[in-house]
């Protein structure tokens, strides 16, 4: 399975990203609080990382906090904001032990001291991990993550590589990080929400119905068997189709 979602990229590593939706309205479904929801929603963030290196998924880019969640209400975004400490708390053993390294994309100006700690500390501690890496985008907007990138490149010659390695420092991420081959969102919903635009340039679109606690590791199974039967163009026309 590996080597067939891999050879069908043509290129490493394969680069999922997930819009993790929906979190809320499982929770008004069941007739609970949508703080309910998104702690499901954590839960089944972690059962989705463990089944990655079995799909060929070597990056996983997951949008975890909007820069505009900010403007949710107060109580809700406290909230999450709890739950993110104790996700920071609690995960960390189980990244290493499964050799996860884990990075967070966005800005870091507006978390208060200690969860900007605790996201350094997890980022050292998982920084030898070989086999996913994890990147948790939060308080993360990708047009002010651009004109961040457009900032730092000063007087350097513009070019492709020149402001994809500016957009890395911008938001935190390896230089080396590759473009999105796949991006999926759960919940129903059809559009990007400021979601990595420049790495989403030739990423194949999956929109699921599935709310993100039920979206499990069979459904990304289905999203991956999908993306392997996309004939992939990056603009050009094949040789066999030429003539």
């Amino acid at each position: 399975m590996t080597n067939q979602i891999l050879n069908s990229t043509n290129k490493k590593p394969f680069h999922v990203a997930i819009i993790m939706d929906g979190n809320g309205r499982w929770a008004n479904k069941q007739n609970k609080p949508r703080f309910f929801g998104h702690r499901a929603g954590a839960e089944n963030l972690r059962s989705i990382v463990e089944s990655c290196p079995q799909l060929g998924i070597t990056t996983l880019t997951a949008y975890a906090f909007s820069s505009d969640n900010w403007g949710r209400p107060r109580q809700e975004v406290k909230m999450l904001m709890r739950l993110f400490n104790t996700y920071l708390q609690t995960e960390i053993k189980n990244l290493i032990k499964n050799g996860v390294k884990l990075t967070f994309l966005g800005r870091r100006d507006r978390f208060d001291t200690n969860i900007l700690s605790k996201m350094e500390n997890a980022e050292h501690a998982t920084a030898d991990g070989a086999i996913l890496n994890l990147r948790l985008a939060v308080d993360y907007s990708a047009r002010d993550m651009i004109i961040e990138a457009v900032k730092k490149l000063g007087t350097v010659e513009l070019t492709r590589k020149s402001f994809s390695n500016a957009l890395a420092k911008a938001q935190h991420s390896d230089p080396g990080a590759l473009d999105v081959d796949l991006l999926i969102r759960t919940g129903g919903e059809k559009r990007l929400s400021d979601f990595l635009l420049w790495e989403c340039a030739y990423a194949e679109l999956f929109f699921s119905p599935v709310m993100w606690p039920e979206f499990n590791p069979e459904y990304l199974q289905s999203a991956v068997d999908d993306f392997k039967h996309r004939e992939r163009r990056f603009g050009c026309i094949p040789k066999k189709m030429v003539g």
